[in-house]
């Protein structure tokens, strides 16, 4: 079990189990799928999730490995899952109620060639780290222990629009949004578009900073288990949720270290507060510049401090102090 103390939520009865064989898992959103399984509103499934590459990084990877990692597809999604009745104009609520590693995951970032992540002129080569996930600590380099808060990256319904749409971008519809407050005890909404809403998730993190910048948190093989229900009494254009958070890296308000970016573009005073905070990294902890993008990616939240004091606009990267060795 790997969830946020306080976050179990036990009383249900898991209904459906869904595993992560070929016949269960697409790679594209297209409503014209036919559904891997048909559930009541209220139904309880069990989905088995393969990581964000498809199994192609294993414990035994190397930077040079995730180099050479395909794209072509990528996002393995267990499902579709269609609940009855579901129709255009409804909504189907997704109560979270549990997730489950497999004891491994792995953070890594592309050659700066391919133009991923925020920061890929910094690093033309490729790094990566494959993390010892113990029940809820992920282990790092240095004696650096980040907290597991797990969540699905790609959590959403087909689009009504038909024909294959690609993974990679979030719509309306959900998808891969990579919100990491949708952890167990949380409820996301996803506004339905085609009959029988046709419901997919994986793409799962362990834990992620709010900005996912080296562009894989810790992605991790994981079982999500979850609730479906339609709703017919309410109307949303697009995902809502309900959830406790985390809302800090750790779950806690306690002592930060935080860099700042200012610049005119937001993008540009995110990449700001990033480097700043790679440096701080490599000059006060001893990292190498690699191994902080990669923690950055893993356990800096990102915040919006201002937009409204112009020409310049501020964003701010926090980590908890908490995570390193005393």
């Amino acid at each position: 079990m790997s969830q946020r103390e306080g976050a179990e939520v036990r009383d249900y009865t898991i209904d459906h189990r869904l595993s992560d064989g070929e016949h269960n898992v697409h790679r594209v959103w297209d409503n014209g799928l036919d559904p891997a399984l048909t559930v009541e509103s209220g139904d309880v499934i069990r989905f088995e999730c393969r990581d964000a590459v498809d199994r192609q990084i294993t414990v035994e990877s190397t930077p040079e490995d995730f180099a050479n990692v395909s794209f072509d597809p990528v996002h393995p999604l267990t499902g579709p899952v269609a609940v009855e009745g579901a129709a255009p104009g409804d909504v189907l609520q997704v109560d979270l109620l549990d997730f489950q590693h497999k004891g491994w995951g792995y953070t890594g970032f592309l050659p700066g060639e391919m133009g991923l992540g925020l920061l890929p002129e910094d690093f033309p080569d490729a790094g990566l780290h494959v993390w010892d996930l113990d029940g809820d600590v992920g282990r790092f380099v240095n004696g650096i222990e980040v907290p597991l808060d797990p969540f699905p990256g790609v959590i959403g319904v087909a689009p009504g629009e038909g024909g294959e749409h690609d993974t990679l971008p979030p719509r309306s519809v959900g998808g891969n949004m990579d919100v990491k407050q949708i952890t167990a005890g949380s409820t996301v909404y996803l506004p339905v578009e085609a009959e029988g809403a046709l419901f997919s998730t994986g793409d799962c993190h362990a834990a992620q900073g709010d900005g996912e910048v080296c562009v894989t948190g810790i992605e991790a093989e994981m079982f999500v288990t979850a609730r479906l229900t339609l709703r017919t009494d309410v109307e949303i254009e697009q995902p809502q949720l309900e959830t406790d958070g985390p809302f800090t890296p750790t779950g806690a308000d306690e002592r930060m270290c935080g860099t700042t970016g200012i610049a005119d573009d937001l993008m540009e005073a995110t990449r700001k507060a990033i480097r700043h905070m790679i440096e701080h990294l490599h000059a006060e902890r001893g990292l190498t510049r690699g191994e902080a993008y990669i923690l950055c990616s893993a356990a800096v939240d990102l915040k919006i401090s201002e937009v409204v004091d112009a020409p310049n606009w501020t964003v701010t990267a926090f980590l908890p102090e908490s995570i390193f060795p005393e």
